[in-house]
Formats: structure tokens, sequence, C-alpha cells
């Protein structure tokens, strides 16, 4: 019973996507512009003493992390607002069918931004990497994409109102990226923001991208790679536990 209401609610969260062709046109379109911008930005500041490489696969994760979160967070508090949760709670369905049969299907759609950004990365960035090496960062995102939904679900819950998702953005986004070690190495900040950096998914998904740009195989930091899952199952937990049958 569990399996087949998870599957119907995924079912119906995919079929509503469907039928909302702009709203999952701009999550597709939306990431692509923002790496072609992050190209012309690296084009304009790269010089012979800087390699834009290291740089450009984590952004471009970055930027699947940002649109991930923000696609759940807000679609899941409309459908709150909506009652279509409360709805279903008066059905019948538990908790963790609903977070999972949503998740299921988020990611879905997190699985075509990660391909379609990774394609464009390896296209705009002349990356030259092998199947190999694309196929481990393309896990590296996929399973950071699936934490951003898990902390979207997480902020929904805590949201009455589209509205309020808004000022969530800038708390969890822009840390994430500023204590990743992206802009600069995490062991050049204070100590305090170093600890921090530790609950910071981009963190570990950093850590484990510099070792597949360095040319190491997926298991060259399996401690930064086994946080990522860790994560998102904590995260979802969470998630699980806060989640409301109404408004």
């Amino acid at each position: 019973m569990t399996t087949s209401r998870t599957a119907a609610v995924a079912s119906r969260v995919l079929h509503q996507l469907a039928r909302d062709r702009r709203f999952v046109v701009l999550v597709l379109v939306a990431p692509l512009g923002i790496v072609f911008f992050t190209k012309t930005l690296f084009d304009a500041a790269e010089t012979p003493f800087f390699d834009v490489t290291p740089f450009a696969v984590p952004f471009g994760c970055f930027i699947v992390h940002f649109a991930t979160f923000i696609l759940t967070a807000l679609v899941l508090v409309r459908e709150r607002t909506a009652e279509t949760m409360e709805r279903m709670f008066i059905n019948g369905y538990r908790r963790l069918e609903i977070i999972t049969g949503y998740l299921i299907a988020y990611t879905t759609l997190a699985t075509l931004v990660s391909i379609l950004v990774l394609t464009e990365l390896q296209l705009l960035f002349d990356l030259k990497y092998g199947p190999g090496r694309l196929a481990s960062i393309f896990l590296v995102m996929w399973l950071l994409a699936v934490i951003s939904m898990a902390l979207g679900i997480l902020v929904s819950n805590m949201a009455r109102s589209e509205g309020q998702v808004i000022p969530f953005i800038p708390a969890i986004v822009l840390p994430s990226l500023i204590f990743s070690g992206v802009i600069e190495a995490v062991d050049r900040l204070p100590m305090w923001a170093q600890v921090i950096s530790r609950f910071s998914p981009m963190f570990y998904a950093n850590e484990v991208l510099q070792e597949l740009i360095a040319g190491k195989s997926l298991g060259g930091d399996v401690a930064s790679l086994v946080m990522l899952p860790a994560g998102a199952v904590v995260v979802l937990l969470a998630a699980t536990q806060t989640l409301r049958e109404s408004r």
C-alpha cells in the first residue's frame, strides 16, 4: 500500500508539472542562461595566470543546487495553499509517502536540469572530460540536487505562503556558496566559518569535484562523497517530521 500511494503521489505531481509547461520550461532554461552568463564573466576574468576550470563545474553545481531548491520550496508551498496537501492527509496518506512521492517526481526534473547544465558546461568551457569523469561529476551534481530538494521541502514546511519562502533563499543558498570553498579555500577562513562550512552540502560537493577536476577518481575523497547522500537522508527525515497537515 505504501509503495502504491507513493507512486500515486509521484504520478500526480508529474502530470501536474506536464500541464504547467511554462514553469517546466523556465526551470530548464533559466539554469542554462545563468551558466551562459557565468561563462561570459569567466571569459572576462581569464588570464594566463588564472585557470577557470576549477571554478566552472562547481559553479554549475551551485546553479543546479540553487534552481532545485527554489523549485521544490515554491511548488510545495503552492500545493499547501491550494489545500492539496491537506486532502492527501484526509485520504489517509502518510508523511513519508507524501515526501517520497514528491521527491521522486522532482528528481525527474532535477535529473534533466543536471544533464542539461553539465552538457552546457562541457561545450562552453571545452572541458574535454571523458565519459567516466562526466558520469562521476553528474553523480555529484545529482546528489547535490537531491539534498537541495530535501532542503526545499523542509523550508516549505516552515512557510505559509510563497512570499515567506523568499527570506530563506539568501539565508540558505548564499552561505552555501560562500562557505563551500569555491570562492575561497575554506582553510583560509576563520575557524567559526570553517565549522559552518561542514554543514553546507556545497562544501562536500566541491571537495569531491576538485578531486575529479584534478584527474583523480570518484573515490579520491570517499568521506565527502558519503556525506552527500547521508546529508540528504538527514534533511529528508527532518522534512518528514515537520510536514504539517494544513497551513
